[in-house]
């Protein structure tokens, strides 16, 4: 069975109910959720041995925390506690012409307090395939950023594959370093990059021709991609795949979604969805992740690949919460044409 550690922050969600806005809000629903940790439930989902490392304090709430992980199959031992608090985010979601909205609370969190150092990394990554992290994670604080790079730099010594997602988030940035400062050092070291045309604008400079996320109407061009996809290999020559994340927005609940890998010679390009009743798109790139892993792992042909990881997300937009709860079954079932919504009996 393939092992594949993930790391980064896990956050408790607090979720307005249905389409309530904030101001309307008297409740909320509270789960658990961050990038890397949902990349790893994917990933246990379909069987691998899937392990998370973050830091969390030691209280009831990262208990209860670690004590979902632990019930859905992800190995939980590498954690190490210390600090004060989870981060937490606030969801908002939108409907039609209004966009969902995210506020975080997660400043002065254990892992943005995290330190090169505190996690014994040729421990947690021995019998490792894959190493997992995002653009989330260096956006934190300088700490959790240096942290992750000496995951990286033992993972590279190993011969432990490691792949991000870019996953640029504006509002994090805020300890005086630029995503274009710090991401490029952390990228060197990937064998395979996931991201979108944000991802890699903001990031790296690069982006794709004539292209306007925002005036897609759902459309997009899958093809349009495989120049961001070469630019960049080219600035890092390490990495031999990239995928790119195709969202075609209609409106808060109707997007089209599918995906394209690339290996420096073929650009592979996935099945288009149409997801016209979206019921919670939070997480959807990281369900994309944790099936393009586990496509990676086991069909060995990146057609199958790219696939599975399109139908995978495409069905965690039908899934509240932030985890892709899903089986192998029901994405290799939507693979092969299904999706008819009809009772399994």
């Amino acid at each position: 069975m393939a092992k594949v550690v993930t790391f980064g922050e896990v956050m408790l969600r607090l979720a307005t109910p249905g389409y309530l806005r904030f101001s309307q809000a008297r409740a909320f629903e509270a789960t658990f959720g961050g990038g890397e940790a949902n990349v790893a439930v994917s990933l246990a989902n379909y069987g691998i041995d899937a392990h998370f490392v973050t830091r969390l304090p030691k209280n009831d709430v990262a208990d209860m925390c670690v004590a979902e992980l632990r019930g859905l199959g992800v190995g939980t031992d590498s954690i190490v506690y210390g600090g004060e608090r989870m981060g937490i985010y606030f969801l908002e979601t939108g409907a039609v012409a209004r966009g969902s909205k995210v506020i975080y609370d997660r400043a002065h969190s254990a892992i943005s307090e995290i330190r090169p150092g505190m996690v014994d990394w040729h421990k947690v990554l021995e019998g490792a395939d894959w190493f997992h992290w995002t653009g989330i994670t260096p956006a934190l604080s300088q700490g959790a950023a240096d942290a992750c790079l000496e995951a990286i730099r033992v993972a590279n010594e190993m011969g432990v594959k490691v792949s991000c997602d870019l996953n640029y988030r504006k509002k994090l940035w805020r300890y005086g370093k630029t995503a274009a400062e710090v991401m490029p050092a952390l990228v060197e070291g990937c064998d395979l990059i996931l991201g979108n045309e944000e991802d890699a604008e903001k990031e790296f400079g690069i982006k794709p021709e004539g292209f306007d996320a925002e005036k897609t109407g759902g459309e997009i061009d899958q093809s349009r991609f495989e120049s961001v996809c070469r630019q960049l290999m080219a600035r890092f020559p390490r990495c031999r795949k990239v995928a790119v994340t195709l969202r075609g927005s209609v409106n808060a609940n109707h997007n089209t979604w599918g995906g394209v890998l690339y290996d420096g010679r073929t650009l592979w390009q996935s099945r288009r969805y149409d997801i016209t009743h979206i019921v919670d798109r939070v997480g959807g790139g990281d369900s994309f992740m944790g099936g393009l892993l586990y496509g990676l792992l086991t069909y060995g042909k990146d057609q199958q690949a790219i696939e599975f990881a399109a139908a995978a997300s495409c069905l965690k937009h039908t899934i509240p919460g932030d985890y892709n709860r899903v089986t192998v079954a029901e994405v290799e079932a939507l693979m092969a044409g299904g999706g008819s919504g009809r009772v399994s009996r």
